[in-house]
């Protein structure tokens, strides 16, 4: 499977990115262990987390899906077979809240020890903070990297503006700045990634991987109706989908599978790979058959009138 290099960093990656949400939520452990070994054994090289998953379900505190990962590293011996990319400023606790730099410091030895690695191959400031000015928050991730427990920094849901200037603020003092992007993107929300902010990373480097790559699930064409909301624990938030441009994207992903033999997910999947400045979409799945759909993603190329007929879909 072709790598693709993660920005100007040396982290060179498969185009598909393992989303870690569902480990010890919707995928038990001994469901994580099972996809997080056929991931590897298909070659992907990519796990994203983060520390606030899975605070939202009743009875989790977060950390939950860290904690399944450190298992399954520990188990299997597969540390420098992958690499872990995981978050900071969503799940507050010692040191505060947020991007605050005694939060960013106590977060990051929770990641550390519950993944158990010495090592966080990309770490991301998970939203934006502007409590915290930004040289305040890069010199507390550049003590991280300075210590050699993160590697690379990214930023998640970063507006242009907000990314820009935390890189010049970065740059100004000498810090390290933020050489990945992940951005909310997929054929059905846009809005938040093509502009200014597409334009902002293909012209200073910076790598993308989007999450959301399925539209939690909508884009694999299985809620076709309200009846079909119901099928899983995301579905009822779908809903406006339906309402709005889904069932025209639909159409287009039904009319592009007829034509190409592959599933809605990996055409969805390879749309986005496709996509000027980005590197690599992130998905996740719930059992080894639905993560042995996706992977066929990374090697379907989609002819230029098929990727325009989707573009024009979604718009």
């Amino acid at each position: 499977m072709t790598k693709r290099r993660l920005g100007a960093t040396d982290l060179e990656i498969t185009p598909l990115v393992f989303g870690g949400n569902v480990f010890g939520w919707t995928a038990d452990r001994a469901t994580s262990f099972a996809l997080l070994d056929a991931f590897v054994d298909a070659g992907g090289t990519m796990i994203d987390t983060a520390d606030v998953y899975s605070a939202w379900v009743p009875g989790h505190k977060g950390g939950e899906s860290e904690s399944v990962i450190g298992e399954w590293l520990r188990a299997g011996g597969k540390r420098d077979k992958v690499l872990i990319a995981t978050k900071v400023g969503m799940l507050p606790g010692e040191g505060g809240e947020k991007l605050a730099p005694a939060r960013i410091a106590a977060a990051c030895e929770a990641s550390l020890k519950r993944l158990g690695t010495d090592r966080i191959d990309l770490y991301f400031a998970h939203q934006d903070d502007e409590a915290t000015t930004q040289e305040a928050a890069l010199e507390a991730f550049g003590k991280l990297v300075d210590a050699g427990k993160v590697r690379v920094l990214g930023a998640s849901n970063f507006h242009a503006a907000r990314l820009k200037s935390a890189n010049e603020a970065a740059e100004a003092a000498g810090l390290p700045r933020y050489h990945v992007l992940e951005p909310e993107y997929n054929l059905v929300s846009r809005h938040k990634f093509e502009g200014e902010l597409q334009d902002y990373c293909i012209d200073h480097n910076i790598g993308v991987v989007p999450y959301y790559g399925l539209a939690s699930g909508f884009l694999t064409g299985k809620y076709r109706s309200r009846d079909d909301l119901g099928k899983s624990v995301r579905g009822g938030r779908l809903g406006e989908l339906l309402e709005g441009k889904g069932r025209k994207v639909l159409d287009a992903l039904d009319a592009v599978s007829a034509e190409s033999g592959a599933t809605l997910a990996q055409i969805a999947l390879a749309w986005l790979m496709a996509q000027p400045g980005v590197t690599a979409p992130i998905a996740s799945a719930t059992s080894v058959e639905q993560l042995a759909e996706l992977m066929p993603a990374t090697t379907l190329t989609l002819t230029p009138d098929q990727l325009a007929r989707l573009t024009d879909a979604g718009a």
